[in-house]
């Protein structure tokens, strides 16, 4: 009986162990911090508990309403039930000078555990951003810096929630060394500014950041962004450009000039060949007589043409001898006179000696009587400058003929006068 008394106490103790515990309300969430950047806004906390079925609620009240004396008020919920540890409240447009409380819960198996609040003021507590864009170009020996204002959730300027919003511009010369170099700083509210404190022809770099000095807020730097200065040109950097530009023209047209050369020097090798054809080759060749273009081999003809060897010889040189006319004889008969001796001198004896030609006829060689040897003598005397006239003729040919091969077969020419 003890036993089952004891037995009925352990269970009944059990079960009302069970129902304390189902009862029990589950802790608040931790660390319940904002990330905020211009008008986003976003309430995070932690959760490190292993159990089943959680779900978070976020909501929110303007502060002004939680002075009234009621015990219903009427929050606006962001997240309800979500299982996130975070909850966004960029899309609830929330007035940027307005004051704000969040809420936050766990919820655990129909079991909701306590509130925990954070109050928020956007203007006071929102975090600023830097600019969305900073550009960079030259404006002679200085640098024109133009700067894009820092955007809200709906990209507008964050200049409409913060009039009073201005930048911090820091500029430095660039070193290769990485050496720390002097900074400058300079303050201005305009979305345009110009350094005109510069060296030409350096490098500088410049970064941006935005400012509010009622809450003291400051943005984060942007990154860096480099650009080199101009400035008025050197004569020798002008004289360099302007003969680095003169020699690459005088390439560009010496390589055109050297292209048309070869391809009109091609061109002409190929349809006007320097060397012509002989006149019964080209009719052969040729469609027509009065065609310069030959006549291409039809496709019948046979792949192999045999051909015969032709080859081209002067005309050779002849020997001519001219008689002279009867007036040049009767010219030379009439100038011969006769010696003392009844005999006639032949003039020109030294000539017909030198020539080796003489004549053999009106004689045998044998001993005539005076009749004949004047006759004979007077015969020698007028064909004495014939000869020698003959002798002259042949002496001028004598280079002709010399630089004229005569043929082999051509024999020997015995001439006679």
């Amino acid at each position: 009986m003890s036993t089952m008394f004891a037995a009925l106490c352990l269970y009944l103790l059990f079960g009302c162990f069970l129902i304390s515990a189902a009862g029990a309300e589950p802790l608040p969430p931790p660390n319940v911090t904002l990330i905020t950047l211009n008008t986003n806004y976003t309430l995070v906390w932690d959760w490190d508990h292993a159990a089943a079925d959680v779900t978070f609620t976020a909501e929110y009240l303007p502060k002004y309403k939680l002075k009234y004396k009621r015990t219903n008020l009427n929050w606006y919920k962001a997240c309800d039930k979500t299982p996130h540890k975070s909850c966004d409240f960029t899309a609830l447009n929330l007035h940027y000078l307005g004051i704000f409380v969040f809420r936050v819960r766990v919820n655990v198996n129909g079991n909701h555990s306590d509130w925990v609040q954070k109050e928020f003021c956007p203007d006071k507590d929102a975090a600023l951003g830097p600019p969305t864009k900073v550009e960079l170009k030259p404006a002679g020996s200085g640098l024109d810096i133009y700067i894009s204002d820092p955007l809200t959730s709906t990209n507008l300027s964050m200049k409409e929630k913060i009039p009073e919003l201005y930048y911090d511009i820091v500029y430095w010369k660039y070193t290769e060394d990485k050496r720390a170099s002097r900074n400058h700083t300079l303050n201005s509210t305009m979305n345009v500014v110009t350094l005109s404190d510069l060296l030409a022809w350096t490098l500088y770099c410049v970064t941006v950041q935005s400012r509010h000095d009622y809450y003291n807020k400051r943005s984060v730097f942007t990154t860096p962004q480099c650009m080199q200065t101009e400035g008025p040109v050197p004569w020798w950097t002008i004289v360099r450009y302007f003969l680095g530009s003169l020699m690459i023209c005088f390439l560009i047209v010496l390589l055109i000039v050297y292209v048309f050369f070869r391809c009109f020097k091609t061109v002409k090798s190929t349809f006007f060949p320097s060397g012509q054809l002989p006149k019964h080759f080209e009719e052969y060749f040729c469609d027509s007589p009065a065609s310069d273009i030959p006549r291409l081999l039809s496709p019948d003809k046979e792949a192999e043409i045999l051909c015969h060897k032709v080859t081209i010889c002067p005309e050779p040189a002849f020997l001519e001898i001219h008689d002279p006319p009867p007036e040049a004889l009767q010219e030379l008969a009439q100038g011969l006179e006769p010696d003392s001796s009844g005999r006639h001198s032949r003039q020109g004896s030294s000539g017909s000696r030198d020539s080796g030609v003489y004549s053999t006829e009106g004689g045998s060689g044998l001993p005539q009587t005076s009749s004949g040897q004047s006759s004979t003598g007077a015969e020698d005397s007028w064909q004495a400058p014939i000869k020698q006239q003959e002798q002259v003729k042949m002496q001028d040919m004598a280079p002709e003929l010399k630089s004229q091969r005569l043929m082999a077969d051509e024999g020997v020419v015995d001439v006679c006068v």
